[in-house]
């Protein structure tokens, strides 16, 4: 047990290192890791499992830093305790250009950051898939590789943001009770009091979503210390409101908002020292502070190294598989697997909807990768998500390997993201392709952490039919094609939405998302191909050497680009159909490929159930673009096509108005 006066020392260096480094940066939020010190004291000196040599063990606890606004509080931490790869020139260099210490944590950038936060609640969200991804894991290995708790700190703003409802929703439904989340109480926000915009009820409200709830003083550390001990032995996940000062120790700042987002000032800093008791200078902690932090950094060396014997000692395929999952790799058979289920198609060419397309690679997937976690946002009979092998997770029984997600489309996106952080599991999700803008946030930042999630997006068009313009994409696809580093797919068919499959679960290091219809759909890649020729992005579908119309299209209207070029070609006129499953694997061919697939014809054309934006990259500022102008209409999905001109009479239409010479004179019979 640490004494009281040595508590203090060691809670007021990250106090001080945290207000030095946002007086130097000139920019930060020094008031969360001056308030929340204690409790993050407490929990790193005598309750976290984590070890700073060996910060991947699959087994330690996980600390999400929801509130990431406070990030000098997690920054302070990972120096103090020992992290290799955090230095006191890194906190020195807080929020500079091509620093570790960015604003707000960043995943990947110092291996003590579990993921990616500032957005609020996008922490909170993310560690309940992580607890998600324990219990699964827990229940699949046993306790012996797999026990460990997720804690969070979370602000008032955390817990105002929507997602926060949906996310401790869904964990107090799973029961999922080694989640811990520290709750900032502090009263304070950018604006002022939280009163001034809140007055919730905060433990009523965890109450009622059958969290257990524990109210402490924040600065009492044997206080906070019987809360963790409580927390751990709860059959909820637990809330601990801990009632803290913001900005403690500031003597004329403290408790307002004034300390909340930016510096102290240098009065306000020497103040802090006196009322503090601190005189190290800047960036300076004392031998016995750092030795007392380094020694709580080296706690759980022999925790780790009793599990890695327990691992080692495991039979050697469950050794084995345990060891493959953590690294993200799939299992060798998986390209040949998926090879083989392309040779079955190209002797049935079946006629269906992607999205049951999606289904029957999903029965093949999941059936050879046990660490396949699937789920939906209560639209698992539309989006085909659920199969064979797939038992619904319940809160007593962790055996299955289907969450129903409930409506709750955020909090899905963002505990799927959590589940990947975590490891050893892979998440996929999902939704209508309408609903992506509420899974929007949470998209971005997997694809800013770049992480393996799946989302399964369906009903991706005007195909949608009578549910009107309210669920039908129109905008969508471009302004998902907009985010870096994620890859949307739109196969066309079967066999296309097999290979977007392969690279989505491939692809360590990108998020995904497939675009899948309604409708059913005609196939067009009716031989088997070795080549998984969605991999460039854009490929021929229909080559002409001396082709005068080119046609691009995706999903699908590459059925109405196909019937297209065959009118056209009947007619005369040399026609090449180039099916765009994923426009980003295009862009990031060489340019040779790309010069050659967008090619030379004089009239391009490219056809989407959706607005023109980007589109210009293949087809120029002058090409043809047959889709989407306004919002959409309640009408069969047939119907629609027509009303709007997305149709191959369309296509062949605008070919002949471009090209007249190309077409055999009308007097001609």
């Amino acid at each position: 047990m640490i004494s009281r006066e040595k508590h203090n020392r060691m809670a007021n260096a990250i106090r001080f290192l945290s207000m030095d480094a946002v007086e130097k940066a000139n920019s930060g939020h020094p008031g969360l890791p001056m308030g929340a010190a204690d409790v993050a004291t407490v929990l790193f000196t005598r309750y976290m499992n984590f070890d700073p040599k060996n910060p991947l063990w699959a087994d330690r606890d996980r600390f999400v830093l929801s509130a990431g606004h406070g990030s000098m509080l997690l920054y302070s931490l990972l120096y103090l305790t020992g992290y290799d790869d955090i230095t006191i020139d890194d906190l020195k260099e807080f929020r500079q250009l091509g620093s570790k210490t960015a604003g707000h944590p960043e995943y990947g950038h110092i291996s003590g950051i579990e993921t990616t936060t500032g957005p609020l609640g996008q922490g909170l969200a993310n560690a309940v898939g992580m607890a998600i991804a324990e219990r699964k894991l827990a229940e699949e290995f046993g306790p012996e590789l797999q026990d460990h708790h997720t804690y969070v700190l979370a602000g008032d703003g955390c817990l105002m943001e929507g997602i926060s409802q949906e996310a401790i929703a869904l964990a107090g439904h799973l029961k999922l009770n080694k989640l811990i989340v520290f709750w900032d109480d502090n009263s304070i926000t950018i604006d002022g009091a939280v009163s001034l915009s809140d007055s919730t009820d905060q433990i009523a409200r965890f109450k009622a979503v059958n969290w257990n709830t524990i109210q402490v003083d924040g600065h009492d550390p044997d206080a906070i210390g019987a809360a963790i001990e409580a927390a751990q032995i709860s059959d909820k996940p637990t809330l601990i409101a801990c009632k803290t000062v913001i900005g403690f120790g500031a003597p004329n700042k403290q408790g307002s908002h004034k300390v909340h987002g930016s510096p102290l000032g240098a009065d306000e800093i020497a103040a802090a020292r006196k009322s503090l008791e601190w005189e190290a200078e800047a960036f300076s902690v004392p031998a016995d502070v750092l030795d007392a932090w380094r020694l709580a950094g080296l706690r759980s060396t022999k925790v780790r190294k009793e599990w890695e014997e327990r691992l080692a000692a495991s039979p050697t395929e469950k050794r084995a598989e345990f060891i493959r999952r953590f690294a993200g790799d799939l299992p060798g058979s998986f390209d040949s697997t998926i090879d083989t289920f392309k040779k079955k198609l190209a002797e049935n060419n079946p006629t269906v909807a992607t999205r049951k397309a999606s289904e029957d690679v999903l029965e093949v997937v999941n059936g050879l990768l046990p660490e396949v976690l699937g789920g939906s946002a209560d639209l698992t009979p539309s989006n085909n998500t659920k199969t064979s092998q797939m038992k619904a997770i319940t809160p007593t029984d962790f055996s299955g390997r289907y969450i129903h997600y409930g409506i709750r489309e955020h909090g899905m996106a963002a505990a799927m993201n959590g589940i990947a952080l975590h490891g050893g599991l892979i998440p996929y999700g999902g939704g209508f392709l309408i609903f992506s803008d509420y899974c929007r946030p949470s998209v971005r930042l997997a694809a800013l952490m770049g992480i393996r999630v799946v989302h399964v997006w369906t009903h991706d068009s005007i195909g949608v039919g009578e549910d009107g313009p309210t669920h039908q994409p129109i905008e969508h696809l471009a302004s998902l094609r907009a985010i870096p580093n994620l890859l949307l797919f739109r196969p066309a068919d079967e066999t296309e939405t097999a290979e977007c499959w392969q690279l989505a679960l491939k692809e360590k290091k990108r998020p995904s998302g497939l675009a899948l219809t309604r409708q059913n759909l005609t196939p067009v890649r009716k031989d088997y191909e070795e080549k998984n020729l969605c991999a460039y992005g854009a490929y021929d579908l229909i080559s002409a050497s001396d082709a005068k119309v080119t046609i691009f299209a995706s999903g699908s209207e590459v059925e109405i680009a196909v019937k297209a070029a065959g009118q056209l070609n009947q007619k005369g006129v040399a026609t090449r159909v180039v099916s765009v499953p994923c426009v980003e694997l295009f862009m990031e061919q060489p340019d040779d490929y790309r010069e050659a697939i967008i090619g030379t014809s004089p009239v391009k054309i490219a056809v989407e159930a959706a607005v023109r934006e980007g589109w210009d990259a293949l087809i120029g500022s002058d090409g043809i673009f047959i889709g989407m102008k306004s919002f959409g209409a309640s009408a069969p999905g047939k119907d629609l096509y027509k009303h709007f001109g997305i149709t191959a009479e369309a296509v062949v239409a605008a070919a002949e108005k471009r090209l007249p010479e190309a077409v055999p004179s009308r007097q001609q019979g």
